[in-house]
Protein backbone atom coordinates (compact mmCIF):
# COMPACT_ATOMS: atom_id res chain seq x y z
CA UNK A 1 0.00 0.00 0.00
CA UNK A 2 2.69 2.73 0.98
CA UNK A 3 4.84 1.52 -2.16
CA UNK A 4 1.60 2.20 -4.17
CA UNK A 5 0.65 5.12 -2.09
CA UNK A 6 4.72 6.83 -2.81
CA UNK A 7 3.92 6.11 -6.61
CA UNK A 8 1.00 8.24 -6.55
CA UNK A 9 2.71 10.94 -4.65
CA UNK A 10 5.45 11.06 -7.03
CA UNK A 11 3.22 10.52 -10.30
CA UNK A 12 1.26 13.51 -8.87
CA UNK A 13 4.58 15.38 -8.14
CA UNK A 14 5.89 15.21 -11.31
CA UNK A 15 2.34 15.82 -13.41
CA UNK A 16 2.86 18.89 -11.32
CA UNK A 17 6.37 19.39 -12.04
CA UNK A 18 5.59 19.24 -16.17
CA UNK A 19 2.67 21.60 -15.91
CA UNK A 20 4.87 24.75 -14.32
CA UNK A 21 7.38 23.52 -16.41
CA UNK A 22 4.86 23.89 -19.75
CA UNK A 23 3.83 27.47 -18.11
CA UNK A 24 7.28 28.25 -17.95
CA UNK A 25 8.36 27.37 -21.41
CA UNK A 26 4.90 29.04 -22.80
CA UNK A 27 6.06 31.93 -25.22
CA UNK A 28 4.90 34.79 -26.82
CA UNK A 29 5.83 35.11 -30.46
CA UNK A 30 7.54 38.20 -31.91
CA UNK A 31 8.49 39.15 -35.22
CA UNK A 32 9.52 41.94 -36.34
CA UNK A 33 12.50 43.35 -38.70
CA UNK A 34 15.48 43.38 -36.57
CA UNK A 35 17.87 41.72 -39.41
CA UNK A 36 21.18 44.21 -39.11
CA UNK A 37 22.82 46.46 -36.42
CA UNK A 38 21.68 48.29 -34.88
CA UNK A 39 18.44 47.19 -34.95
CA UNK A 40 19.50 44.40 -34.15
CA UNK A 41 20.32 45.62 -30.48
CA UNK A 42 17.73 47.99 -30.38
CA UNK A 43 14.92 45.54 -30.77
CA UNK A 44 16.75 42.68 -28.82
CA UNK A 45 17.06 44.90 -25.46
CA UNK A 46 13.12 45.14 -24.93
CA UNK A 47 13.28 40.81 -24.93
CA UNK A 48 16.15 40.39 -23.54
CA UNK A 49 15.46 42.68 -20.58
CA UNK A 50 11.81 41.32 -20.20
CA UNK A 51 13.04 37.39 -20.12
CA UNK A 52 15.96 37.78 -17.54
CA UNK A 53 13.88 39.95 -14.97
CA UNK A 54 11.90 36.47 -15.28
CA UNK A 55 8.98 37.52 -17.20
CA UNK A 56 7.80 39.73 -14.90
CA UNK A 57 6.17 37.10 -13.29
CA UNK A 58 3.91 36.47 -16.08
CA UNK A 59 4.78 32.92 -17.10
CA UNK A 60 5.33 33.77 -20.63
CA UNK A 61 8.31 34.41 -22.02
CA UNK A 62 9.45 36.20 -25.76
CA UNK A 63 10.35 34.51 -28.56
CA UNK A 64 11.76 37.32 -31.33
CA UNK A 65 12.02 36.35 -35.09
CA UNK A 66 13.12 38.75 -37.72
CA UNK A 67 12.90 38.92 -41.38
CA UNK A 68 14.31 41.53 -43.85
CA UNK A 69 12.25 44.11 -44.48
CA UNK A 70 10.27 43.60 -47.76
CA UNK A 71 10.01 39.90 -47.07
CA UNK A 72 8.34 40.50 -43.65
CA UNK A 73 5.65 42.26 -44.96
CA UNK A 74 4.94 39.32 -47.57
CA UNK A 75 5.24 36.90 -44.76
CA UNK A 76 2.68 38.74 -42.23
CA UNK A 77 0.34 39.05 -45.28
CA UNK A 78 0.89 35.52 -45.74
CA UNK A 79 0.16 34.28 -41.88
CA UNK A 80 -3.06 36.69 -41.75
CA UNK A 81 -4.38 35.26 -44.23
CA UNK A 82 -3.96 31.48 -43.56
CA UNK A 83 -4.94 32.72 -39.80
CA UNK A 84 -1.64 32.14 -38.22
CA UNK A 85 -0.37 35.84 -37.27
CA UNK A 86 2.12 35.75 -34.52
CA UNK A 87 1.70 37.13 -30.94
CA UNK A 88 2.92 40.43 -30.92
CA UNK A 89 4.29 42.11 -34.53
CA UNK A 90 5.53 44.92 -35.89
CA UNK A 91 3.48 47.08 -38.96
CA UNK A 92 3.92 50.58 -40.26
CA UNK A 93 0.44 51.87 -38.89
CA UNK A 94 -2.43 53.93 -41.15
CA UNK A 95 -4.20 52.00 -43.20
CA UNK A 96 -2.86 48.09 -42.66
CA UNK A 97 -3.50 48.73 -39.27
CA UNK A 98 -7.19 49.55 -39.56
CA UNK A 99 -7.16 46.54 -42.06
CA UNK A 100 -5.61 44.26 -38.82
CA UNK A 101 -8.25 45.74 -36.36
CA UNK A 102 -10.67 44.49 -38.78
CA UNK A 103 -9.71 41.55 -39.13
CA UNK A 104 -9.35 40.54 -35.41
CA UNK A 105 -5.47 40.14 -35.21
CA UNK A 106 -4.65 43.86 -33.64
CA UNK A 107 -6.65 43.65 -30.02
CA UNK A 108 -7.82 47.03 -28.08
CA UNK A 109 -4.70 47.96 -25.69
CA UNK A 110 -6.24 51.27 -24.14
CA UNK A 111 -6.48 49.94 -20.74
CA UNK A 112 -2.95 48.75 -20.54
CA UNK A 113 -1.38 51.49 -22.18
CA UNK A 114 -2.82 53.64 -19.21
CA UNK A 115 -1.79 50.63 -16.81
CA UNK A 116 1.89 50.37 -17.36
CA UNK A 117 1.99 54.80 -17.86
CA UNK A 118 2.72 54.46 -21.75
CA UNK A 119 -0.13 57.07 -21.90
CA UNK A 120 2.72 59.65 -20.22
CA UNK A 121 5.74 58.45 -22.11
CA UNK A 122 4.79 58.87 -25.77
CA UNK A 123 4.10 61.80 -27.66
CA UNK A 124 0.50 62.25 -28.08
CA UNK A 125 1.59 62.55 -32.21
CA UNK A 126 2.50 59.12 -31.97
CA UNK A 127 -0.07 57.41 -30.12
CA UNK A 128 -2.49 59.19 -32.11
CA UNK A 129 -1.58 57.02 -35.04
CA UNK A 130 -1.92 54.21 -32.76
CA UNK A 131 -5.52 55.25 -32.29
CA UNK A 132 -8.66 54.20 -33.93
CA UNK A 133 -12.17 55.34 -32.75
CA UNK A 134 -10.81 56.62 -29.87
CA UNK A 135 -8.89 52.89 -28.73
CA UNK A 136 -5.52 52.49 -28.76
CA UNK A 137 -4.45 49.37 -30.87
CA UNK A 138 -0.89 50.01 -31.28
CA UNK A 139 2.57 51.46 -29.20
CA UNK A 140 4.94 53.19 -31.45
CA UNK A 141 8.80 52.82 -30.95
CA UNK A 142 12.20 53.48 -32.18
CA UNK A 143 12.13 56.49 -34.20
CA UNK A 144 10.61 60.14 -35.68
CA UNK A 145 10.41 58.41 -39.41
CA UNK A 146 10.24 61.18 -41.73
CA UNK A 147 11.66 61.67 -45.25
CA UNK A 148 14.78 63.68 -45.74
CA UNK A 149 17.38 64.39 -48.10
CA UNK A 150 20.69 63.43 -46.54
CA UNK A 151 24.01 64.69 -48.17
CA UNK A 152 27.62 64.85 -47.80
CA UNK A 153 28.52 68.22 -46.38
CA UNK A 154 32.53 67.83 -46.89
CA UNK A 155 31.34 67.09 -51.14
CA UNK A 156 29.41 69.40 -50.97
CA UNK A 157 31.39 71.92 -49.56
CA UNK A 158 34.59 70.78 -52.16
CA UNK A 159 32.18 71.05 -55.03
CA UNK A 160 30.09 74.41 -53.82
CA UNK A 161 26.90 73.40 -53.79
CA UNK A 162 24.53 74.59 -51.91
CA UNK A 163 21.37 73.89 -49.94
CA UNK A 164 18.32 74.05 -52.06
CA UNK A 165 15.55 75.69 -50.67
CA UNK A 166 13.11 75.29 -54.09
CA UNK A 167 11.70 72.81 -57.12
CA UNK A 168 13.84 75.27 -59.17
CA UNK A 169 17.03 75.37 -57.20
CA UNK A 170 17.05 71.67 -56.52
CA UNK A 171 16.63 71.21 -60.50
CA UNK A 172 19.33 74.09 -61.20
CA UNK A 173 21.74 72.10 -58.71
CA UNK A 174 20.68 68.85 -60.42
CA UNK A 175 21.91 70.19 -63.73
CA UNK A 176 25.00 71.28 -62.40
CA UNK A 177 25.57 67.71 -60.43
CA UNK A 178 24.59 66.09 -63.69
CA UNK A 179 27.60 68.18 -65.49
CA UNK A 180 30.34 67.76 -63.11
CA UNK A 181 29.20 63.61 -63.44
CA UNK A 182 27.62 63.40 -60.39
CA UNK A 183 24.60 60.98 -60.04
CA UNK A 184 22.17 63.72 -58.22
CA UNK A 185 19.61 61.29 -56.70
CA UNK A 186 20.78 58.18 -54.61
CA UNK A 187 17.42 56.20 -55.56
CA UNK A 188 17.10 52.49 -55.46
CA UNK A 189 13.74 51.34 -56.22
CA UNK A 190 13.19 47.80 -56.66
CA UNK A 191 11.33 48.06 -53.41
CA UNK A 192 8.79 50.55 -54.79
CA UNK A 193 8.29 52.70 -51.73
CA UNK A 194 11.37 54.16 -51.71
CA UNK A 195 10.99 55.35 -55.37
CA UNK A 196 7.46 56.67 -54.16
CA UNK A 197 8.53 59.15 -51.84
CA UNK A 198 9.61 61.34 -54.09
CA UNK A 199 5.44 61.23 -55.80
CA UNK A 200 4.37 61.53 -52.31
CA UNK A 201 6.11 64.63 -52.01
CA UNK A 202 5.79 66.66 -55.09
CA UNK A 203 1.86 65.70 -54.68
CA UNK A 204 2.12 67.37 -51.18
CA UNK A 205 3.87 70.62 -52.57
CA UNK A 206 1.45 71.08 -55.48
CA UNK A 207 -2.00 70.53 -53.75
CA UNK A 208 -1.08 69.56 -50.20
CA UNK A 209 -2.03 66.33 -48.07
CA UNK A 210 -5.56 67.33 -48.76
CA UNK A 211 -4.82 65.54 -51.98
CA UNK A 212 -4.90 61.87 -50.81
CA UNK A 213 -7.18 62.94 -47.62
CA UNK A 214 -10.01 63.97 -50.24
CA UNK A 215 -9.43 60.62 -52.30
CA UNK A 216 -9.59 58.11 -49.56
CA UNK A 217 -12.61 60.14 -48.14
CA UNK A 218 -14.37 59.82 -51.47
CA UNK A 219 -14.70 63.34 -51.90
CA UNK A 220 -12.18 63.54 -54.35
CA UNK A 221 -9.92 61.84 -56.82
CA UNK A 222 -6.18 60.37 -57.77
CA UNK A 223 -6.55 61.31 -61.01
CA UNK A 224 -5.88 65.56 -60.68
CA UNK A 225 -3.61 68.05 -61.57
CA UNK A 226 -1.48 67.58 -58.38
CA UNK A 227 -0.71 63.72 -59.20
CA UNK A 228 -0.38 64.75 -62.93
CA UNK A 229 2.09 67.11 -61.80
CA UNK A 230 4.41 64.50 -59.90
CA UNK A 231 4.79 62.55 -62.42
CA UNK A 232 5.44 64.51 -64.88
CA UNK A 233 8.25 66.15 -63.01
CA UNK A 234 9.74 62.40 -62.11
CA UNK A 235 9.38 61.53 -65.60
CA UNK A 236 11.14 64.74 -66.57
CA UNK A 237 13.90 64.18 -63.97
CA UNK A 238 14.77 60.71 -65.17
CA UNK A 239 15.02 62.02 -69.02
CA UNK A 240 17.58 64.93 -67.33
CA UNK A 241 19.58 61.96 -65.70
CA UNK A 242 18.84 63.04 -61.60
CA UNK A 243 18.23 59.03 -61.02
CA UNK A 244 20.87 56.16 -60.93
CA UNK A 245 21.31 53.62 -64.06
CA UNK A 246 18.42 50.89 -63.11
CA UNK A 247 17.21 52.71 -60.56
CA UNK A 248 13.90 49.96 -60.61
CA UNK A 249 16.51 46.91 -60.09
CA UNK A 250 18.58 49.20 -56.97
CA UNK A 251 17.52 47.63 -53.74
CA UNK A 252 17.47 49.60 -50.63
CA UNK A 253 17.41 46.58 -48.83
CA UNK A 254 21.08 45.42 -49.96
CA UNK A 255 21.82 49.50 -49.37
CA UNK A 256 22.16 50.36 -52.66
CA UNK A 257 20.87 53.68 -51.99
CA UNK A 258 23.40 54.31 -49.34
CA UNK A 259 25.94 52.85 -51.28
CA UNK A 260 26.00 55.28 -54.15
CA UNK A 261 25.69 58.11 -51.29
CA UNK A 262 28.96 56.78 -50.48
CA UNK A 263 30.87 57.01 -53.21
CA UNK A 264 29.50 60.52 -54.47
CA UNK A 265 26.18 61.04 -55.35
CA UNK A 266 24.36 64.16 -54.28
CA UNK A 267 22.12 63.40 -52.66
CA UNK A 268 19.57 60.52 -50.84
CA UNK A 269 16.08 61.19 -50.07
CA UNK A 270 15.10 58.77 -47.90
CA UNK A 271 13.69 57.99 -43.94
CA UNK A 272 15.19 59.54 -41.19
CA UNK A 273 16.25 55.87 -40.01
CA UNK A 274 18.95 56.07 -42.27
CA UNK A 275 20.45 58.21 -39.62
CA UNK A 276 21.74 55.34 -37.60
CA UNK A 277 22.32 53.08 -40.06
CA UNK A 278 25.03 55.39 -41.66
CA UNK A 279 26.04 55.96 -38.30
CA UNK A 280 26.43 52.00 -37.91
CA UNK A 281 28.12 50.74 -41.38
CA UNK A 282 30.15 54.43 -42.05
CA UNK A 283 31.42 56.53 -39.20
CA UNK A 284 33.48 58.44 -41.38
CA UNK A 285 30.55 59.47 -43.97
CA UNK A 286 28.55 60.08 -40.50
CA UNK A 287 30.85 62.67 -39.67
CA UNK A 288 29.80 65.00 -42.69
CA UNK A 289 26.30 63.77 -43.08
CA UNK A 290 23.78 66.56 -43.30
CA UNK A 291 19.93 66.62 -43.83
CA UNK A 292 17.42 69.21 -45.79
CA UNK A 293 13.77 69.22 -46.00
CA UNK A 294 12.18 68.75 -49.35
CA UNK A 295 12.26 72.05 -51.47
CA UNK A 296 9.15 73.98 -51.71
CA UNK A 297 7.20 74.60 -54.85
CA UNK A 298 7.25 78.16 -55.89
CA UNK A 299 3.55 79.94 -56.62
CA UNK A 300 1.67 76.91 -55.28
CA UNK A 301 -0.88 78.07 -52.41
CA UNK A 302 -0.16 74.63 -50.35
CA UNK A 303 1.30 74.92 -47.19
CA UNK A 304 4.89 73.76 -47.68
CA UNK A 305 6.18 73.06 -44.52
CA UNK A 306 4.19 69.51 -44.91
CA UNK A 307 6.57 66.44 -44.00
CA UNK A 308 6.39 63.12 -45.16
CA UNK A 309 6.06 60.62 -42.95
CA UNK A 310 5.47 59.14 -38.93
CA UNK A 311 6.13 59.91 -35.52
CA UNK A 312 7.14 56.52 -34.67
CA UNK A 313 9.47 54.54 -36.91
CA UNK A 314 7.56 50.34 -36.13
CA UNK A 315 4.48 49.98 -34.08
CA UNK A 316 3.95 46.74 -32.19
CA UNK A 317 0.90 45.62 -32.64
CA UNK A 318 -0.88 42.58 -30.52
CA UNK A 319 -3.07 39.09 -31.42
CA UNK A 320 -3.26 37.28 -28.20
CA UNK A 321 -5.67 37.96 -25.17
CA UNK A 322 -5.98 37.88 -20.71
CA UNK A 323 -3.04 37.35 -19.42
CA UNK A 324 -0.37 36.52 -22.13
CA UNK A 325 -1.96 39.88 -23.62
CA UNK A 326 -0.92 41.89 -20.71
CA UNK A 327 2.54 40.17 -20.65
CA UNK A 328 3.11 40.77 -24.38
CA UNK A 329 2.25 44.99 -23.39
CA UNK A 330 4.58 44.78 -20.85
CA UNK A 331 7.63 43.56 -22.47
CA UNK A 332 6.60 46.18 -25.39
CA UNK A 333 6.99 48.57 -22.25
CA UNK A 334 10.70 47.94 -22.26
CA UNK A 335 11.12 49.98 -25.59
CA UNK A 336 10.04 53.34 -23.43
CA UNK A 337 12.15 52.68 -20.45
CA UNK A 338 15.30 55.42 -19.55
CA UNK A 339 17.81 52.78 -20.49
CA UNK A 340 16.31 51.94 -23.72
CA UNK A 341 15.79 55.50 -24.96
CA UNK A 342 19.55 56.06 -24.12
CA UNK A 343 20.39 53.29 -26.38
CA UNK A 344 18.11 54.29 -29.08
CA UNK A 345 19.66 57.84 -29.22
CA UNK A 346 22.76 56.45 -29.21
CA UNK A 347 22.53 54.22 -32.05
CA UNK A 348 21.72 57.53 -34.02
CA UNK A 349 17.61 57.36 -33.28
CA UNK A 350 15.19 59.59 -31.80
CA UNK A 351 12.36 57.70 -30.43
CA UNK A 352 8.67 59.24 -30.08
CA UNK A 353 8.70 59.53 -26.65
CA UNK A 354 8.15 62.92 -24.65
CA UNK A 355 11.78 62.78 -22.92
CA UNK A 356 13.66 62.21 -26.30
CA UNK A 357 15.44 64.83 -27.51
CA UNK A 358 19.31 64.07 -29.53
CA UNK A 359 22.27 66.41 -29.69
CA UNK A 360 23.56 64.72 -33.35
CA UNK A 361 24.12 67.09 -35.75
CA UNK A 362 21.83 65.05 -38.42
CA UNK A 363 18.94 65.03 -35.90
CA UNK A 364 19.16 68.83 -35.16
CA UNK A 365 18.73 69.30 -38.50
CA UNK A 366 15.96 67.34 -39.13
CA UNK A 367 14.13 68.63 -35.92
CA UNK A 368 14.52 72.11 -37.19
CA UNK A 369 12.48 71.01 -40.25
CA UNK A 370 10.16 68.64 -37.81
CA UNK A 371 9.77 72.06 -35.46
CA UNK A 372 8.35 74.12 -38.52
CA UNK A 373 6.02 72.01 -40.21
CA UNK A 374 2.66 72.09 -39.72
CA UNK A 375 1.83 69.02 -39.94
CA UNK A 376 2.98 64.87 -40.72
CA UNK A 377 1.94 63.48 -44.11
CA UNK A 378 1.54 59.72 -43.60
CA UNK A 379 3.20 57.85 -45.96
CA UNK A 380 0.69 56.41 -48.78
CA UNK A 381 1.62 53.32 -48.47
CA UNK A 382 1.00 53.06 -44.87
CA UNK A 383 -2.45 55.59 -45.28
CA UNK A 384 -4.00 53.45 -47.77
CA UNK A 385 -5.35 49.89 -47.63
CA UNK A 386 -2.53 47.57 -48.84
CA UNK A 387 -4.51 46.47 -51.93
CA UNK A 388 -4.36 50.31 -52.65
CA UNK A 389 -1.34 50.95 -51.66
CA UNK A 390 0.91 47.68 -53.35
CA UNK A 391 -1.27 49.47 -56.46
CA UNK A 392 0.30 53.19 -55.65
CA UNK A 393 3.99 51.62 -55.29
CA UNK A 394 4.00 49.72 -58.47
CA UNK A 395 2.52 52.06 -60.05
CA UNK A 396 4.62 54.84 -59.43
CA UNK A 397 7.82 52.73 -60.01
CA UNK A 398 6.63 52.65 -63.20
CA UNK A 399 7.59 56.67 -63.73
CA UNK A 400 11.54 55.51 -63.04
CA UNK A 401 11.84 54.13 -66.31
CA UNK A 402 9.18 55.79 -68.13
CA UNK A 403 7.30 52.72 -68.65
CA UNK A 404 3.75 54.46 -67.57
CA UNK A 405 2.61 58.10 -68.66
CA UNK A 406 1.62 60.23 -65.53
CA UNK A 407 -2.12 59.95 -66.62
CA UNK A 408 -1.79 56.45 -66.51
CA UNK A 409 -0.02 56.19 -63.21
CA UNK A 410 -3.11 58.29 -61.60
CA UNK A 411 -5.76 56.19 -63.28
CA UNK A 412 -4.04 52.98 -61.80
CA UNK A 413 -4.16 54.32 -57.99
CA UNK A 414 -7.58 55.84 -58.81
CA UNK A 415 -8.71 52.10 -60.32
CA UNK A 416 -7.35 50.23 -57.08
CA UNK A 417 -9.08 52.78 -54.79
CA UNK A 418 -12.78 52.91 -56.89
CA UNK A 419 -11.98 48.80 -56.34
CA UNK A 420 -11.80 48.78 -52.79
CA UNK A 421 -14.69 51.05 -51.83
CA UNK A 422 -16.88 49.05 -54.06
CA UNK A 423 -16.10 45.60 -52.05
CA UNK A 424 -15.75 47.87 -48.70
CA UNK A 425 -18.45 49.62 -49.30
Amino acid sequence: MKKKLYMLIAAVAAAGLMTVQAMAAETISFWDIATDEPDKTIWSYGVDQYNANGAEGTGFTVEQIATVNDQYKQKLAVAMASGECPDMYIHWTGGSMVEYINSGYAKDITDLVKENGLDELYTEASLAQCTVDGKIYAIPVKNDSVAMFFYDKAMWADKGYEVPKTISELEALCDKMVEDGVTPFALANSAQWTGSMYYMYLVARYGGPQVISAAYSGEGSLVNDATIFAGEKIEEWVDKGYFPTGVNSLSPDNGDDRALLYTGAGMMLQGSWQVALIKSENPDFYANLGCFAFPTLEDSEADQSVVVGTMGDNFISFNCEGDKLAAAVKMASYYSTNEWMALDIESGNLPPLKAATSEEPAWQDILAVLNDAASIQLWWDQYLPSAVADVHKSATQLLFDNSETPEKVAQMQQDALDEYFAENS
